[in-house]
């Protein structure tokens, strides 16, 4: 999906005309309509209060053009799943398990593995294969490097 057709489904999933969003992100209805046909895109700014307005990430506002994955734990992010700043703002370099509220919750990758260890492990995948996997896959994170 492309960025206007993400904002018009958004916008009218949402119940707001034209003006009640323009109202909300500072710009003109002339504005939002021609993000909504196409003819432009809304700054890096705007992107920011349209997340805020929808509740989506700018990464979603944009069409998921890259796969978000966190950077504490290698979790795919979605929009459920994506970590926010105290003042509200997505952070989308981390899940909200990995940090909240402006604070890590994993001091170290040992204190990170040995979690996902115990708490990921199943019956086809057992405990020692998840540590496995996460001692590939975390040093190569960017929190971890």
């Amino acid at each position: 999906m492309e960025t206007k057709d993400i904002i018009l489904e958004l916008r009218t999933n949402s119940g707001m005309s034209q003006d009640d969003l323009a109202e909300k992100v500072m710009v003109t209805r002339q504005a939002v309509s021609r993000w909504e046909t196409g003819e432009t895109v809304p700054n890096t700014e705007t992107l920011k209060l349209l997340s805020r307005v929808f509740d989506v990430s700018i990464n979603t506002l944009l069409g998921m053009p890259r796969q978000l994955v966190c950077q504490c734990c290698g979790m795919p992010l979605e929009d459920s799943t994506i970590s926010k700043e105290p003042d509200g703002d997505f952070n989308e370099e981390y899940c909200k398990w990995c940090y909240a509220d402006g604070e890590f919750k994993y001091t170290s990758k040992e204190q990170l593995i040995d979690f996902c260890a115990k708490h990921m492990a199943t019956e086809e995948w057992p405990e020692e294969q998840v540590r496995v996997h996460m001692e590939a896959v975390v040093p190569k994170l960017n929190h971890w490097k």
